[in-house]
C-alpha cells in the first residue's frame, strides 16, 4: 500500500520575500537604482500607486543597462515606465514552489513577483529564496534553465 506524504508542499508564500520595495511608473531611474542598492536587489516591482500596490511591471538592473545606457539614452532623464518590463510574469501566494520554479524556467527570469487575488504585489520569489528553501536538485535545475543563452527580454525595446 502506498504511503501518503503528509508534508505540506511549499508554496510561494512560504519562501517569498514579503512586502518588497516597490516604485511607481513615474519614479526616476536614479531613484530606482538607489532603491536597488539600498535593498540589495536587482529587481523592483512597479506598482500603480502606494495605496493599491497593483503590479504593472518590473524593472531590473539589466533593464536599465540595456534599455537606457546601452542605447545612449540618459538614464537620469528617464523613468521606470520607460525601461520596465510589462506585463510581468507573476505568481500567487498559493502557487506551489515547483510551479514557481517552472514559471521562472520557462520565462527565463531570476525573480518573480507574487500578487494576491486583487493584483496587489505582496512578495517576490528569487533564485536565492529557492536556493534557501527548495531541494538541491530543484535549485540546480532552476539555475541551469534560467541561465540558458537566449534573446533577453531586456534587449527588446
Amino acid at each position: 500500500m502506498p504511503t501518503i506524504n503528509k508534508e505540506k508542499e511549499l508554496q510561494g508564500k512560504d519562501v517569498m520575500t514579503q512586502n518588497p520595495i516597490c516604485c511607481s511608473p513615474e519614479t526616476n531611474l536614479r531613484e530606482v537604482a538607489q532603491l536597488m542598492m539600498e535593498h540589495d536587489c536587482g529587481e523592483i516591482p512597479v506598482v500603480d500607486s502606494e495605496k493599491t500596490m497593483n503590479l504593472v511591471g518590473v524593472i531590473t538592473d539589466r533593464d536599465i543597462t540595456c534599455r537606457a545606457v546601452a542605447l545612449g539614452k540618459n538614464p537620469l532623464e528617464m523613468t521606470a515606465c520607460e525601461c520596465m518590463s510589462s506585463p510581468s510574469v507573476n505568481v500567487t501566494p498559493e502557487t506551489s514552489l515547483e510551479e514557481c520554479c517552472k514559471t521562472m524556467e520557462v520565462s527565463l527570469v531570476r525573480r518573480i513577483p507574487v500578487v494576491d487575488e486583487t493584483g496587489r504585489c505582496c512578495g517576490i520569489v528569487s533564485q536565492a529564496d529557492i536556493a534557501r528553501n527548495a531541494p538541491k536538485e530543484e535549485t540546480g535545475e532552476v539555475v541551469k534553465q534560467i541561465s540558458q543563452p537566449t534573446v533577453s527580454a531586456s534587449s527588446v525595446v
